[in-house]
């Protein structure tokens, strides 16, 4: 029966007829002529950002395409067999190798029509160029050839839908010492920080759109294969090291660092990763659709503002240490939470939504008017509260540039560590609350509030409770804010514009990167942090293009990025992820009902 499957279903079958030596030939053969055209000139003028006018080499988007025609030729490697590659696709299919073929032509491709679009016509191509563009596409053609499964066993009940979007069942992980599950995760977090701070510190915006290309890509090959799923095994077996190391890679990003305009971005980042993080407890966790929570991230700023010593305060003659001014921050959006919460946390589902939109829009709108003539004079009205003093502990001035072992680091690189200690923070209070008693109350509520009642939770204060610690989170954020960017004024605080932070691009945040989870909200706000940073060259088109994104993850990843379990198996069908379709999630035969 199995010969008779591996001969008519066309699950076995590639999508494109070639022998399998040919395809064999043409994917390895591709992939390095791919990597090899990258020292070819693509084209004459150096007025192409990266300067890909020299033979030998490589530059700016060039080293991408070497980057991604390396990959598929070891994904390709280790799909037929190759001693010592093993690893590299434990689940034995052939998706990786498709993923990697497409990240090198969309990148190749891309460079090629930039520059024929940027410099204006195909005249402005080298021979390397086209010689780049026919080689990318080679090995596509032939991962596209390569039969739907891997080399192991073949079904009939697989389908062409199921082509990339499905793995076979990854094969449990031989036991390995701690020292070499701890070297691994050592040796991750520093390709990630070199990821990150190369992506980050990209200098025009086609070198960046090159870059996520092979990143997401990248990622997407080493899901499929399976690489990710052990990882994340890794990661659960040795938790506080993960974090150690995660903590550390962020101390480290600073002094990777020659200009502080990358550090102001990512201090930045912190910021609006802090924010969606308190968010995270009140939308991923207690399930409380909340469309306005940027205003306790105003509330703190303005807190903060008022006591720490501006001329322009209203009490200009107090100036409170950062300490004091943090927790004043923090206090005030916490009051604030219990005062907007307690009448409307009765509401559910859309009628709250729309009750904390109008909170948000009030705050906005009140701070605007407290100037004095439409109100009291306390927030300065439209023009904010401006010259807002340098933080300064034991004598060490956040303002100024100190050396440190070598190392310059500038005014935001300097906000950057603060905030590296507070998200420290954070992230304690998060794990703490979402493990306690009080945190599995949240899930229930937000799971199935009526049966959560029935069972003797108190629906209104659990939500009380974390309508009130997201808040607070995000009031200790924006004191941080208020201080990095000088002053604080009413505009940002809205609930959508075209550039964070504001309530729609801190639930986008959340979304994208996957309710109830720590990480997820952080890579969330990076990337919405990143992609309107980045993308300036697109104009008034990048919303349109951020649009795209968001459509097309939800549609074939609504749980976000970096999913809850959970979430996961809600959004997905037994089958189409690692679950057996006749057992139970303890792989314990599932009981059936046959009637009386």
């Amino acid at each position: 029966m199995t010969e008779i499957l591996t001969k008519t279903d066309p699950a076995t079958r590639g999508l494109i007829p070639l022998p399998p030596a040919a395809t064999r030939v043409l994917l390895l053969a591709g992939g390095a002529a791919t990597a090899a055209s990258a020292f070819l000139a693509w084209t004459w003028t150096s007025k192409f950002p990266g300067d890909l006018t020299i033979n030998g080499y490589p530059g700016g988007l060039q080293w991408l395409t070497f980057t991604a025609g390396i990959l598929t030729v070891l994904f390709a490697l280790a799909r037929y067999g190759t001693p010592g590659l093993g690893w590299l696709s434990p689940t034995g299919n052939n998706a990786p190798v498709v993923l990697s073929a497409l990240g090198a032509l969309g990148t190749t491709w891309f460079t090629v029509i930039a520059i024929a679009t940027d410099l204006g016509g195909l005249t402005n191509l080298e021979p390397g160029a086209y010689v780049a563009a026919v080689a990318s596409l080679l090995p596509l053609l032939a991962a596209l050839a390569l039969p739907q499964q891997g080399a192991g066993e073949q079904t009939a009940k697989e389908t062409l839908g199921h082509y990339i979007a499905k793995a076979e069942r990854i094969p449990a992980p031989r036991a390995t010492a701690p020292w070499i599950q701890r070297l691994v995760i050592t040796a991750v977090t520093i390709i990630g920080l070199a990821g990150f701070t190369y992506g980050i510190d990209t200098e025009y915006g086609e070198l960046f759109i090159g870059y996520l290309f092979v990143v997401v890509f990248t990622l997407w090959a080493l899901h499929t294969a399976g690489l990710v799923d052990r990882f994340s095994a890794l990661v659960a077996g040795n938790r506080s090291f993960t974090l150690a190391m995660g903590f550390a890679a962020a101390i480290a990003f600073p002094f990777t660092q020659t200009d502080d305009h990358y550090a102001n971005i990512g201090v930045n980042i912190l910021i609006f990763g802090t924010v969606a993080l308190g968010l995270n407890i009140v939308v991923g966790l207690a399930g409380l659709l909340d469309l306005g929570y940027v205003a306790f991230l105003g509330v703190g700023a303005y807190t903060a503002a008022l006591v720490s010593g501006s001329e322009f305060s209203t009490f200009s003659g107090v100036q409170f240490p950062f300490w004091a001014a943090a927790l004043s921050g923090a206090a005030a959006s916490l009051i604030f939470g219990v005062l907007i919460g307690a009448p409307t946390l009765r509401l559910r589902g859309d009628y709250l939504a729309i009750v904390t939109l109008g909170f948000g829009e009030i705050f906005r709108i009140a701070v605007n008017n407290l100037d004095g003539d439409s109100g009291p004079d306390l927030t300065n009205g439209p023009n904010g509260i401006p010259a807002i003093p340098d933080l300064s502990f034991f004598g060490y001035n956040f303002g100024e540039s100190h050396d440190i072992a070598g190392f310059t680091l500038g005014r935001f690189a300097n906000y950057y560590l603060l905030m590296v200690l507070i998200m420290a923070i954070v992230v304690l209070v998060y794990t703490r609350a979402a493990d306690s008693r009080i945190g599995r109350s949240w899930i229930a509520i937000r799971e199935d509030e009526t049966a959560a009642t029935a069972m003797g939770i108190n629906g209104f204060r659990v939500k009380l409770v974390a309508f009130a610690l997201g808040a607070s989170l995000a009031g200790l954020a924006g004191t941080v804010s208020a201080h990095v960017t000088y002053s604080v004024v009413p505009n940002p605080y809205q609930f959508a514009g075209s550039t964070p932070p504001n309530s729609a691009f801190l639930l986008a945040a959340v979304v994208l990167g996957g309710m109830g989870t720590v990480a997820g909200p952080l890579l969330g706000a990076a990337l919405l942090y990143l992609l309107p940073e980045k993308l300036v060259f697109l104009q008034d088109k990048s919303l349109l293009a951020f649009g795209i994104a968001l459509v097309l993850l939800m549609r074939f990843r609504p749980e976000g990025i970096i999913a809850n379990r959970r979430r996961q198996l809600e959004f997905h069908e037994t089958g189409q992820l690692d679950v057996p379709d006749t057992t139970t999630l303890t792989d314990q035969p599932a009981v059936t009902k046959t009637g009386a």
